[in-house]
């Protein structure tokens, strides 16, 4: 039997109250829907449904509308929103938290219930059994298998590398990838079994996964599954004609091949690049982990099912890499560093066996990107989501000195001294001495001091104060 869905709630909060107004009049967006508390349980539950099968949200209950002018209606207790409760619990089986809290606000009438939904990784429908999905500020319902097919493939429920390919398996048995793939990993295996235990092969069809591991050229079956790199001379949001370098290439090939191959030419492209130094003109440098984990994971992780190739655009200042298909699951652009999910299980455990695995299957993939511009004092990455997409884009900028960053975060917060761990915290910085480096620095430059009574490890840091006028 499912979970009950975890509801947290939180003691009853008092509003600010330049917040109060800002709440009567927040927009109603595609992650933000305003509700009265009157409202019909069927009605909220299309909300909560859109809301996690979508890119998660926020519903503030409690506000009322009346010919455009919205008024605080809050509950008179706690107790008085227990329907809501029990609709969450008895409609929707969810293993993650909806978390809700109740907020007052002086001079307002009652309690305003605000719940904050995560995208989740199953579907979620309503109490008229529908699934829905959040399209601008509105609840659009699923209305026929494609659609919601559709969802289960972005959603992660189901995945496209499982769908047969009108192929003739013969054609995989004998290719060239997988005799070698067989001879150097499972050498004991029957070949003309392997693939049907491995669930690659059904009623004597191949799978998708099967064509992208193991056929050697896939994109004859799978035309929108190869690589386009385009070079642009330009640091502009959009390339154009005018200033693309040459044709588009196209990397075509087994999973393995278009990895290694995209990665290849990537680099080579942008080493190309020349940047004004210190001493003339020099070459680009990105770090090569970095580049190989986003092309590795936007192969292994795309959606299939889009009729689209991966894109890699190299421009004077960045590589921009645009994925098809919504990040899967729970995944979220904020999220992504911390949580782990395979919309194609079978390429992501399958291709680790591989000699020399382009992914370590570890799920450490975005975490190594992250890692490796900041070796190199490059700017995070950037992950983004559009409609159908996942763009990620590695920056040619550098971050800002030890010392710059520090400065930054004390002005922010001028009476919070901080120190050497805060500091690493802070500036991403995994050496000590780095740091306590950067702190003599500035002591030296009269740009911050050490708070008087602290030493050792526990040395706290804060700006300059100025000096007292004196009295006389």
């Amino acid at each position: 039997m499912a979970k009950k869905p975890k509801v947290e709630t939180e003691n009853v909060k008092t509003l600010h109250p330049s917040f109060i107004e800002s709440l009567k009049y927040v927009a109603e967006t595609q992650f933000v829907d305003v509700k009265a508390k009157e409202i019909a349980p069927a009605k909220l539950s299309r909300s909560i449904s859109a809301f996690c099968n979508t890119d998660g949200g926020v519903l503030i209950v409690g506000i009322e509308e009346k010919k455009d002018i919205r008024t605080w209606s809050g509950f008179a207790n706690e107790e008085a929103a227990n329907g809501i409760f029990q609709l969450i619990h008895e409609v929707f089986p969810l293993h993650e938290p909806i978390n809700a809290a109740f907020y007052r606000a002086q001079g307002e009438k009652g309690l305003v219930l605000i719940l904050e939904m995560a995208k989740t990784a199953q579907i979620v429908k309503a109490t008229d059994g529908k699934a829905y999905i959040r399209r601008g500020a509105s609840n659009q319902p699923i209305t026929n298998q494609e659609q919601l097919k559709q969802l289960e493939l972005t959603k992660g429920v189901s995945s496209h590398e499982d769908s047969t390919v009108r192929d003739e398996v013969e054609n995989i048995r004998t290719s060239k990838t997988y005799g070698s793939f067989i001879e150097a990993m499972v050498p004991n295996a029957d070949k003309d079994v392997w693939l049907k235990k491995q669930r690659l092969e059904v009623n004597g069809l191949p799978t998708v996964a099967a064509e992208l591991l193991f056929s050697d050229e896939p994109q004859i079956v799978l035309p929108k599954s190869a690589i386009k790199i385009y070079r642009y001379k330009t640091t502009d949001r959009e390339g154009t004609r005018d200033t693309l370098e040459f044709q588009p290439l196209t990397i075509e090939g087994c999973a393995y091949d278009l990895i290694a191959k995209s990665v290849s030419e990537t680099v080579k492209i942008t080493e190309s690049i020349p940047i004004m130094g210190k001493e003339g003109l020099e070459k680009i440098s990105y770090p090569t982990e970095a580049i190989h984990e986003v092309i590795t994971n936007a192969v292994i992780h795309r959606d299939y099912s889009i009729n689209d190739d991966i894109h890699i655009r190299i421009f004077d200042n960045r590589i921009e890499v645009l994925s098809p298909g919504k990040l899967p699951a729970y995944i979220t652009p904020k999220n992504i560093l911390e949580e782990r999910f395979a919309r194609n299980p079978k390429i992501v455990r399958l291709l680790n066996k591989f000699p020399n695995p382009p992914n370590k299957d570890v799920g450490e993939g975005m975490n190594t990107t992250f890692e490796a511009m900041r070796k190199l004092d490059l700017q995070d990455p950037i992950v983004t989501q559009t409609e159908n997409s996942v763009l990620v884009i590695l920056r040619h900028e550098r971050l800002a000195s030890l010392e710059d960053r520090i400065m930054a975060h004390l002005r922010r917060a001028p009476h919070l001294p901080i120190n050497n761990a805060e500091a690493r915290e802070i500036c991403n910085e995994v050496s000590d001495s780095k740091v306590r480096k950067a702190f003599q620095r500035m002591l030296g430059a009269k740009m911050i001091e050490k708070v008087p009574g602290t030493r050792g490890k526990g040395t706290r840091y804060r700006m300059k104060l100025p000096k007292q006028a004196s009295s006389e």
